[in-house]
């Protein structure tokens, strides 16, 4: 398999295309928000660039429901094992830390049970504190973990069983994997991030998620979601106002970028190999070196 990660706002789908036009690839989306339908803008599908690449993992569950690593494992699995069956290369591509995680270790998941006693103990302390919580253990569930005081327990609710019961690779094959990451400058990086940003507002995002809370999804659930959505309907439901919902969001997103990219730094520190492309390179260039890096 070869595997593409990245902060947001990279460039890494469109270099997964452009390989699995070469080597005659799929690609499994490792993204936590694509797999919602109807969450295209905010989560930046891009359904069109795919042109006839056949991709898996996205719109695969419906809004307002909770989709989590152990059903993405099951997922990935799945639909691995088609595209080898059919004599095409696998192409695992995202930018969700502990989903491509999962699966580069080859964790063992399971469901986690609700901990009634735990989330009691832990509903009266502010955010700040539930943070400190969780920023004492060595892996943090998601890396939006963060964004609300809901995902905040839930996150150390699911640390805290994995230290009961450790995860192990039991369960779940050691896929070989090539792991080809974007280095983008940090300048370079906020500027695309705040220019995406507002095309995405241009382009409806926040008529996106009207139309959501129109279905009768509960704003409680998109928020959830964190970052666009979060902010977005926040605004939708009059809670913040329009240039509160822009700056909020665009500080998050930055902050969120950053997070993945210290995730990806702790992957290399447990045990993942990382061959890092310079940005600035060419497409024809970061396409060459990484199809060197495979035949070698």
């Amino acid at each position: 398999m070869l595997t593409i990660l990245g902060p947001t706002a990279c460039g890494k789908t469109q270099l997964a295309i452009s390989l699995a036009k070469m080597i005659d690839g799929e690609i499994l989306s490792a993204d936590s928000r694509q797999v919602y339908r109807r969450m295209d803008i905010g989560t930046g599908k891009d359904l069109a660039d795919y042109e006839n690449i056949p991709y898996h993992l996205i719109d695969i569950c419906e809004p307002g429901t909770k989709y989590t690593v152990y059903n993405f494992q099951h997922d990935f699995l799945e639909a691995y094992k088609q595209i080898c069956a059919r004599g095409k290369y696998p192409i695992m591509c995202g930018g969700s830390g502990l989903y491509l995680e999962s699966v580069l270790r080859a964790y063992r998941m399971s469901p986690v049970p609700v901990n009634e006693p735990l989330r009691k103990s832990l509903e009266e302390k502010t955010i700040e504190e539930l943070i400190e919580i969780l920023s004492s253990y060595r892996q943090l569930h998601n890396t939006t973990d963060t964004d609300t005081k809901k995902r905040a327990i839930r996150a150390i609710e699911i640390e805290t069983y994995y230290r009961e019961y450790p995860l192990s690779s039991t369960d779940f094959p050691q896929i070989d994997s090539l792991v080809v990451g974007l280095d983008v400058p940090r300048d370079v990086r906020r500027q695309k991030i705040s220019i995406r940003l507002r095309k995405r507002l241009e382009d409806g995002m926040i008529e996106e998620v009207q139309s959501l809370l129109d279905e009768g999804i509960p704003a409680e659930a998109l928020i959830y979601y964190g970052l666009e959505y979060k902010y977005v309907t926040e605004y939708v439901i009059g809670k913040i106002t329009y240039e509160e919902m822009v700056h909020s969001l665009e500080i998050a997103i930055h902050q969120f970028a950053k997070r993945q990219m210290t995730w990806f730094r702790g992957m290399e520190r447990r045990g993942i190999k990382i061959y890092w492309l310079d940005y600035n390179l060419s497409s024809e260039a970061k396409v060459s070196a990484i199809m060197s890096l495979l035949q070698r």
